[in-house]
């Protein structure tokens, strides 16, 4: 039976998981994919019983990029298949909660942009990695390209860009690209061992560590009054003082 692409979700635990589903093309993403991306995190944003995101692909490749046969397209709702990749990297990028990529096999091309949007990149061995525009000659949108050299720097960067060759995930553990290794058949259990301790801390601190790990400033005082007005801190040393588990209620938009 043929599986209809699509991204698709489940909340287990207060994690959300998002699945890029189009295993008949390694998980690639069409534009009916990219465009559906955004409206789906906005309900989950939204969601007082999302706590984390995980975002992975299904079977054993995350993501092998844009679908090239989609690339000639005009795109739906008036984008091209460019914009509405950027479209849906950047709310995944404005995600209020923690983000975290589950990756296995290929992460490439749009893949890799959507990883480098997570707040964090956990691989299985055997992962590969890449960004592969000058292979197509395309020109990488400018803010995936400030993303990517935010986490490995200019110069793996432009190694990544200038190749378009892939890399093995003990490489991008060593330049930033992703955060943990695992071995083979442990992501799934790393992942909801650690999506499990980000659930259980304050969503105070976490939004507010997402926006000035993120370089968005300016909100000072506005941090100030949340975490002031929102019981978080007095629940925390409470329950630091009853060595007990701390009930932090604040959530984004609570």
């Amino acid at each position: 039976m043929e599986t209809k692409s699509c991204v698709e979700y489940g909340v287990d635990a207060a994690v959300a998981t998002v699945v890029i589903n189009n295993p008949a093309k390694r998980n690639a993403m069409t534009a009916g994919m990219w465009q559906a991306l955004p409206a789906l995190l906005a309900a989950l944003a939204s969601d007082p019983g999302v706590r984390a995101l995980v975002l992975t692909g299904e079977g054993n490749t995350f993501c092998a990029g844009a679908d090239i046969s989609t690339l000639r397209e005009p795109g739906a709702a008036g984008g091209t298949p460019q914009e509405l990749a950027v479209r849906a990297e950047e709310a995944l990028a404005a995600f209020p909660k923690p983000t975290l990529a589950a990756v296995r096999g290929y992460c490439v091309g749009g893949g890799s942009q959507l990883a480098a949007a997570c707040d964090l990149r956990f691989a299985e061995e055997g992962a590969r990695f890449g960004v592969t525009p000058a292979k197509l000659g395309i020109v990488y949108p400018s803010s995936s390209t400030r993303r990517l050299t935010a986490l490995v720097g200019p110069s793996a960067a432009k190694y990544l860009l200038f190749s378009g060759q892939l890399i093995d995930a003990e490489r991008a553990l060593r330049t930033g690209l992703v955060d943990e290794v695992l071995p083979a058949g442990q992501l799934d259990k790393r992942v909801a061992e650690f999506t499990g301790v980000l659930v259980s801390r304050s969503q105070l601190t976490q939004a507010a560590a997402k926006e000035f790990t993120d370089g968005r400033t300016g909100r000072d005082a506005y941090w100030a009054e949340q975490a002031q007005g929102s019981g978080d801190t007095a629940e925390g040393v409470a329950a630091f003082l009853e060595r007990r588990a701390p009930r932090f209620a604040w959530h984004p938009g609570g």
